[in-house]
């Protein structure tokens, strides 16, 4: 029988990073998966650029022509989460949770998405290769593209108490020097992202609007019913980051990706970094984390808590991820073969549920994401060529021997984050 997910990763960050054997004969002999609850972020996108948008306006070079419109799933996404479906599917009919060509029932299998449009395609290209025939329906509330508020990560609790939390806790990422030495860590690649644009050519330069990425002192907003939002120069260069990241995941040609500039891989993590920054500054501070993620939080903690359920697939955003393994104490530092190193496009925060023998229920947490390479050049997800799946902790909780955590524990750990944002004002 097939056994996939939940492989060892023997090498981090600076080292190629290669997925291991699945778990062992006797891990089966002594567990039975039981669920997979899966918070999911949409796979890639096009970015708001071209002539006469603001992205436009930063760079001489024209940036790639995109398959999809603005902030839409494109071609290339939706094959790779075509794959990512296709994998997921002899997954869980290698750990015998269903049958080949399996038709689930409502209560077994449960989609839904946010009411974006890059949501909600995302949603249906994994379906269409995790369960070709079952036409399963992707769940979403709106017409595209409207804000669903389970995955709006937005602000609904701003007293003065919390927002002067929040803005410490914020501050505090930048140690003694605060939010200025925040900015200061990243300079060199707010650099290396005016280097590849060749932003001193660029109409906004040539015209006095741009004069470089220099506002170090950061300004954080938190208003009730509103997403957080800064100014300053790392919300500027986010944009800029996050459209770099998508044309190299997009455009074959490297040196075209990079306007002409031949890049390093690390040199590709260095202008991701900026984009990973800005969303830590605004969904990871741990009160602004809960407050952000809570609806997510109670739907994930219903999810694991129901029987009839074997699958469940959320599929939001970047924020969404983030926010949550915050909210739970879950580290998602240096996830490897990467170049967003903390909640890679198309990455999956999976919550599986085992069972021994006796009945008894544990958890474990990964991450599974399609590699640099698997997303630049799409292909079949087997055995031997398997996405990213990293074994990922949960700080304050302790393990078995076999890398499990007692399912009470981790329904326990959403509890707690569901408790402290009750207790906010």
């Amino acid at each position: 029988m097939k056994k996939f997910l939940i492989w060892a990763i023997v090498a981090m960050f600076a080292i190629p990073a290669v997925a291991q054997a699945p778990r062992s004969d006797e891990f089966h002999n002594k567990y039975k998966l039981k669920e997979a609850v899966v918070l999911s972020r949409h796979n890639i996108r096009s970015p708001l650029s071209g002539k006469g948008s603001a992205l436009g306006d930063m760079t001489p070079h024209e940036w790639t022509k995109w398959t999809a419109a603005p902030s839409e799933l494109t071609k290339r996404g939706g094959a790779c989460e075509t794959l990512m479906g296709q994998f997921f599917g002899d997954w869980l009919v290698g750990e015998g949770l269903f049958p080949d060509n399996y038709v689930p029932t409502a209560d077994e299998v449960n989609i839904y998405a946010n009411s974006m449009q890059r949501c909600i395609a995302t949603a249906q290209y994994f379906t269409s290769g995790f369960m070709p025939v079952a036409n399963l329906r992707v769940n979403h509330r709106f017409s595209p593209s409207k804000m669903d508020p389970v995955f709006f990560p937005r602000i609904t609790k701003d007293g003065p108490e919390f927002v002067a939390e929040a803005q410490e806790q914020i501050a505090a990422m930048g140690g003694d020097g605060g939010v200025v030495a925040y900015n200061e860590a990243i300079a060199p690649n707010y650099a290396l992202i005016e280097e590849v644009l060749d932003a001193n050519q660029s109409p906004a330069a040539k015209s006095g609007k741009f004069k470089g990425f220099k506002d170090y002192n950061t300004k954080v907003r938190l208003v009730k019913g509103e997403e957080p939002t800064m100014t300053g120069a790392l919300k500027d260069a986010n944009s800029i980051s996050d459209a770099f990241i998508l044309q190299y995941y997009e455009e074959p040609d490297s040196m075209k990706a990079g306007f002409g500039h031949q890049l390093t891989r690390d040199q590709w993590r260095q202008i991701a970094q900026v984009k990973d920054a800005y969303q830590d500054m605004l969904f990871t501070a741990p009160i602004v984390a809960v407050n952000v993620a809570y609806p997510l939080l109670e739907y994930m903690r219903d999810e694991l808590s129901a029987d009839p359920r074997k699958f469940t697939l959320l599929v939001g955003h970047d924020s969404n991820i983030g926010s949550v393994a915050a909210a739970l104490g879950i580290d998602l530092e240096n996830l490897p073969n990467a170049i967003e190193t903390k909640t890679p496009i198309g990455g999956k925060l999976v919550f599986e549920k085992w069972a021994d023998a006796d009945g008894k229920e544990y958890a474990a947490v990964n991450m599974v994401y399609q590699s640099v390479d698997q997303l630049r050049d799409p292909s079949l997800l087997l055995i031997e060529n398997q996405p990213m799946v990293v074994p990922l902790t949960i700080e304050g909780l302790e393990a078995n021997a076999d890398g499990l955590y007692t399912l009470d524990d981790v329904l326990g750990r959403f509890g707690e984050a569901i408790a402290t944002y009750q207790a906010l004002k």
